[in-house]
This record gives structure tokens, C-alpha cells and sequence, in this order.
């Protein structure tokens, strides 16, 4: 990619933005040099220069200049485009005289913004998750942000979809206390299911899928289920615990519910043990970004009140 970040590109923008400017005013230039002496109008059925351009089957387009108001409107937006590429940037990498930039320019309009938004958020700082969920004013704060930050992968009801966690269930795969949640928005979750499919040769991943079925009660092959809780027992459990329930602290999901992240059906459940989930399995799966920097403490905790309150009845609101 180097041949694209080399200085030639700068000087070949530099040289086309010249060039055009250049022949602009030539053109401007040169076609103002004729004149057109003032007489009478042409009598009707009089030949007059045309450019040969006709619409409509008689209408002609005169071979005369510009008026010369309208040349100089030309010339006033050449010299307005010239003072304009000396003072911002648009000559290749030249950063112009006033040194501007977009980035500096939301920098500064952001830090504004947040000068006057922070004592409002000083005060949501201060209150507990469940007080903020049963504060109307946080509680419609941290549903936009909701909206504009998870609606993505989440839904903009908060449902889910495949490969995303429903958060409006009391299903939570690193648990529903209020610091868990926001503990997953500051700093991102990065689940991984590993492939499985090499440690259970033959029917193994058939039979510890039976087993995985049985737990939750869907439909199975009771002998093949009987077969698999041995290498279930041995190699899953370590994650998903002897029980099957799962294990909140590495985000083990419970396989005794009926709550799935990609569906219960059997040749998916197959897939997951064999191929194991991770974003390069599925892309985005069990990945959940970090927004601490782009959020900030405060705002994720109002984000975490609202996310909360999805799947809990807080206090009265106030």
C-alpha cells in the first residue's frame, strides 16, 4: 500500500487542481478576447453562426461569447476556489494556511459539548444502576444511546438475533447483576465456543449433542444421549459444569434452558460443537466490543441502567 502514501499522489492531486485552474482561465481568457459588434437584429430567415447545436428541430444555440457579468462571475469563483485551497486544505497534503481539520474542528465541537453536558452527568455518576433505571430522564438518555451504539447487533428492541443475546430475558451469559452488565459495556466480552470436533471422532459429536438436547428437554436419541454424557462429563463440563447450567465468569451459556444463542436445532448444535464459535467461525459472534472509550463511565452506566431495566421492574420512577 506504500505507492498510495507516497508523496507522488499529493503531487499528482496538486498538478490535476493546478491544471484545472490553469485552463479555466485560459478558456475564460481567450473566448473573452472576441468581440461581437452591435447591430441590428438578424431579419427573419437571415443565416446567422451557429455551434451547430439544435433541440427540438428549430431551436439554435448562437455562436456568441458570454455577457460579460457572467465571465466575471467565472473569474470571481476561480479567484475565491485559489484563496480557498491557500487557506484550507485541498492541494494534496498542503494542510493550508489556516491549518484546519475536520478532526480538530469535532475534537473541539465535542469537547464544548460535553463541558456543558458533564454536570448532568456528574449527577448520573453519583446514582446507583437500579436509581438511574427508575429516572425517566437517564432511563430516555440511555435508551438513544442504546439505540445508537448496540441497536446494531442487539435489535432496537433489545431482542437479539442470531449469534446476539437477547437482553429483555433473564438469560444472561455473564450474569444480570447490574455491575455485570456494566462491567460488559466498559470493557467488551470476548467469548470463544472451541471447535470439538477432532476430540470427539465419529458419532462423539452427535452423542454429546443428543446429551446436550436431553438437558434442556428437546427432542434426542436417548441411547446416543446416554453415550455422550461420558465425553460430555469429561470434556464440556469444564466449561458448561457438571450440571450443564454453565458458567457466568467465562460466559459459559446454560444448556439446561431453552434460551440458544444460534438455535437448538440439531445439525446447528452439531455445527457449534464441531466447529467451535468465535468470530472467525461466525463474525461477531460472541464478541462484544469495548465502550469505554467511546462511551465513557458515565454514559455507560446509564446505558447499563437502561439494559437493566429491560429484563428488571425498578423502583417507582421519578
Amino acid at each position: 500500500m506504500s505507492e498510495f502514501t507516497s508523496g507522488f499522489w499529493s503531487w499528482y492531486i496538486i498538478a490535476i487542481t493546478v491544471g484545472g485552474f490553469v485552463y479555466c482561465a485560459w478558456l475564460l481568457w481567450s473566448t473573452g478576447r472576441i468581440r461581437v459588434k452591435a447591430g441590428p437584429a438578424p431579419a427573419a430567415g437571415e443565416k446567422v453562426a451557429t455551434t451547430g447545436h439544435v433541440w427540438d428541430g428549430d431551436l439554435a444555440e448562437f455562436n456568441n461569447p458570454l455577457p460579460r457579468w457572467w465571465s466575471w462571475l467565472f473569474w470571481i469563483t476561480l479567484a475565491f476556489g485559489a484563496v480557498y485551497l491557500v487557506v484550507y486544505p485541498g492541494l494534496g497534503s498542503f494542510p493550508g494556511i489556516a491549518r484546519w481539520t475536520s478532526f480538530g474542528t469535532h475534537a473541539t465541537e465535542v469537547a464544548e459539548a460535553e463541558a456543558k453536558l458533564k454536570p448532568m452527568y456528574d449527577k448520573y455518576a453519583a446514582m446507583s444502576i437500579p436509581e438511574l433505571a427508575a429516572n425517566k430522564e437517564a432511563h430516555a438518555i440511555g435508551e438513544r444511546l442504546f439505540l445508537n451504539r448496540c441497536a446494531l447487533c442487539h435489535g432496537s428492541d433489545a431482542g437479539g438475533g442470531y449469534g446476539f443475546p437477547n437482553l429483555k430475558d433473564g438469560d444472561w451469559l455473564y450474569g444480570g447483576a447490574p455491575e455485570a452488565i456494566e462491567t460488559s459495556i466498559l470493557n467488551g466480552r470476548m467469548g470463544v465456543m472451541p471447535p470439538l470436533g477432532a476430540a470427539l471422532p465419529g458419532d462423539g459429536v452427535k452423542e454429546v449433542v443428543a446429551y446436550a438436547r436431553s438437558l434442556s428437554g428437546l427432542p434426542h436419541d436417548s441411547l446416543k444421549a446416554q453415550i455422550g454424557k461420558q465425553a460430555f462429563t469429561t470434556i464440556c463440563a469444564a466449561c458448561h459444569g457438571a450440571d450443564g447450567k454453565g458458567n457466568p465468569a467465562i460466559g459459559a451459556p446454560n444448556l439446561t434452558d431453552n434460551v440458544w444463542l444460534y438455535g437448538s436445532a440439531e445439525q446447528t448444535m452439531i455445527e457449534t460443537v464441531t466447529k467451535g464459535r468465535n468470530s472467525t467461525v461466525t463474525p461477531g459472534s460472541l464478541t462484544m466490543p469495548a465502550f469505554k472509550d467511546e462511551l465513557g463511565a458515565a454514559r455507560a452506566r446509564i446505558v447499563a441502567a437502561y439494559v437493566w431495566s429491560l429484563s428488571n421492574k425498578p423502583a417507582a420512577a421519578k
